[in-house]
C-alpha cells in the first residue's frame, strides 16, 4: 500500500508544477470528453484497443493532477450510448476497462479519500463491469474527498428524456402539478442531481462538439478545446486548461 501512496504523489518538475494557477478560483467541477484513442492507435500503427489501454493510464494521472489541485467533482466520458455501434471486439474490450481500473487503484483511491461514482444506463452493461463498479462505489461510499464520476453507458438525450418521464408521471399521479415544473424539477431529476455543474468542459483530439455528453449540464459551463489526443493528455494540459478557464469571466448571461 505504501508504494501505491507513493507512486500517488506528482513526480512533474517544478516548471510542470502549478505554477500559473489562482489556487483560490480552481474550477470545482471539471468534465472530461476523452476522446482521440483510436487515432493515436493509428498513427503509430497499432490496433484501436491499444489506444484504449494507453488512454486508461492517463485516468490514473489526471485523477491524482486532479486531487492534488483541490478539484472537487472530475467527471469522465468513458462509454456512450452510441458507443454500442463499433466493433464489438472494441465494445468489449472497452466494457472490460472499468473493471481493469478499478481492480488496480481501488485501494488507491480509497487510500485518497476518493469518492467513485457512476451515471448513466446500469442495466445494459455486462455483469463484469456492473459488479466493479458497484463494488467501488460501495467501498468508498463514504468517502468526502475528490468525487471521480464516471460516464458509463451514458447519453444526454436519454438522460433527459427518462427525467422528462419521471416528471410527466408525477404529473399524471397528482403529486406534482405541471404548473410547478421549472429548471430544479428537471435538475432533480437528472443522473447528475446531487452533482453541481461543471465549470469547466475539456474535449481532447480536435473535435468541437458535446457528443451528446451533459447537454443540460454544461449550459454555462467554459469550453477548452485541444488537438492532443487523450492517451498523450498529461497533468500540464490538464494546468494549461484550468489557467485559460481562470482568464474568462463567467457571467452567465449578465453584463
Amino acid at each position: 500500500m505504501l508504494e501505491k501512496l507513493t507512486k500517488w504523489k506528482s513526480t512533474m518538475s517544478s516548471q510542470e508544477k502549478s505554477k500559473d494557477i489562482d489556487d483560490i478560483n480552481v474550477p470545482k467541477h471539471i468534465a472530461i470528453i476523452m476522446d482521440g484513442n483510436g487515432r493515436w492507435a493509428k498513427q503509430k500503427g497499432l490496433p484501436r484497443i491499444a489506444g484504449h489501454r494507453e488512454g486508461m493510464k492517463v485516468i490514473n494521472k489526471i485523477v491524482r493532477k486532479a486531487d492534488d489541485l483541490g478539484i472537487e467533482i472530475l467527471t469522465l466520458y468513458a462509454f456512450s450510448t452510441e458507443n454500442w455501434k463499433r466493433p464489438k471486439t472494441e465494445v468489449d474490450y472497452l466494457l472490460k476497462l472499468p473493471e481493469r481500473f478499478l481492480n488496480k487503484e481501488l485501494p488507491t483511491l480509497i487510500e485518497k479519500n476518493v469518492k467513485v461514482r457512476l451515471m448513466g444506463s446500469i442495466d445494459k452493461l455486462p455483469e463484469h463491469t456492473k459488479k466493479a463498479v458497484a463494488k467501488a462505489v460501495k467501498d468508498t461510499e463514504n468517502n468526502t474527498g475528490l468525487v471521480l464520476n464516471f460516464a458509463l453507458n451514458y447519453g444526454s438525450r436519454y438522460e433527459l428524456m427518462n427525467a422528462v418521464k419521471e416528471i410527466a408521471q408525477q404529473v399524471e399521479r397528482g403529486s406534482l402539478q405541471a404548473s410547478e415544473i421549472d429548471e430544479s424539477v428537471l435538475t432533480e431529476h437528472l443522473m447528475t442531481a446531487e452533482l453541481r455543474d461543471p465549470d469547466l468542459l475539456i474535449r481532447t483530439s480536435g473535435e468541437l462538439r458535446l457528443s451528446n455528453f451533459m447537454l443540460w449540464q454544461v449550459a454555462y459551463s467554459e469550453f477548452w478545446f485541444t488537438d492532443v489526443l487523450w492517451p498523450d493528455f498529461n497533468e500540464q494540459h490538464l494546468v494549461e486548461a484550468i489557467s485559460v478557464y481562470q482568464k474568462r469571466a463567467r457571467r452567465y448571461g449578465g453584463v
